[in-house]
């Protein structure tokens, strides 16, 4: 874990209200893993006095840290004035991440809006033979495509709140049509998540009535993020050893076996 100031390369619109800003720090670019996090303060000072906890997106050329992230309040509203040329106070990596899959599983990724952050770096360290990434998103000018990670061989399936682009629904009738038709050898598919809540408790029960390994990243508020302040505590299934887990701290990836979903 490293705490230092980080340059801003770049802070680009890509979609309404849905920003990606480039870090340079490759302190944390050399540690991070898919499905970490980091904590920032949204511009220099104390104020907000608070870090706002940030998915790492991807990596690039050895140094560059990539942060999506959507304007939802006051601090992402300050983070969308920063410059390029600006420094930030960062911290990280933090938590647990993916487990990557085998060489020899298929890798179904299932991301729900700004969710898709944590999956574009997943994507970037893969070397599954085939990988499948379902996106949903509330209407098409929404829409955060792949390429501005790079470019990837994977199938990609976009669904639509409003059925303006892709299928018109929720992206969890995507998942069900695709693993209904799933050909018998269905252990060798690994599913990961992310998105809201609703959308990884469909998910899960998916995965588990039909016995799939299945990784979901979870988003809670929180206030130090390394577990010192207990604010973002969930519960554990009925089968684990302990009663709660702390989202930053035992996560933010957690198998989903591991979760009471009934109590989210």
């Amino acid at each position: 874990m490293f705490e230092h100031y980080a340059e801003i390369v770049f802070n680009k619109k890509i979609a309404p209200h849905t920003y990606l800003i480039g870090l340079s720090s490759s302190e944390v670019v050399a540690a991070a893993r898919p499905g970490q996090f980091v904590m920032l303060r949204v511009r220099s000072g104390i104020d907000p006095l608070l870090r706002r906890p940030f998915s790492i997106a991807g990596t690039k050329e050895g140094e560059l840290l990539l942060i999506l992230y959507r304007v939802v309040g006051e601090g992402t509203a300050i983070m969308a004035e920063t410059r390029e040329g600006e420094r930030l106070s960062l911290l990280g990596p933090l938590g647990k991440g993916f487990e990557l899959p085998k060489r020899n599983q298929a890798s179904l990724l299932v991301a729900g809006g700004i969710g898709i952050a944590p999956l574009f770096f997943l994507i970037q360290n893969m070397n599954s033979r085939s990988v499948h990434l379902m996106t949903g998103f509330g209407s098409a000018d929404e829409i955060i495509g792949i390429d501005q990670f790079g470019d990837f061989p994977i199938d990609v399936s976009t669904a639509t709140d409003d059925g303006t682009a892709g299928h018109g629904g929720p992206v969890t009738d995507l998942v069900e049509t695709f693993l209904s038709n799933l050909s018998p050898n269905k252990h060798a598919l690994s599913i990961f998540a992310c998105g809201p809540e609703p959308m990884l408790k469909k998910v899960a029960t998916m995965a588990l009535d039909r016995g799939l390994p299945c990784q979901a990243s979870l988003e809670a508020a929180m206030a130090c993020g390394v577990g010192a302040c207990q604010g973002c505590a969930i519960k554990a299934s009925a089968d684990e050893k302990r009663d709660y887990y702390h989202v930053c701290a035992d996560g933010p990836v957690f198998p989903v076996t591991a979760i009471d979903w009934d109590s989210l």
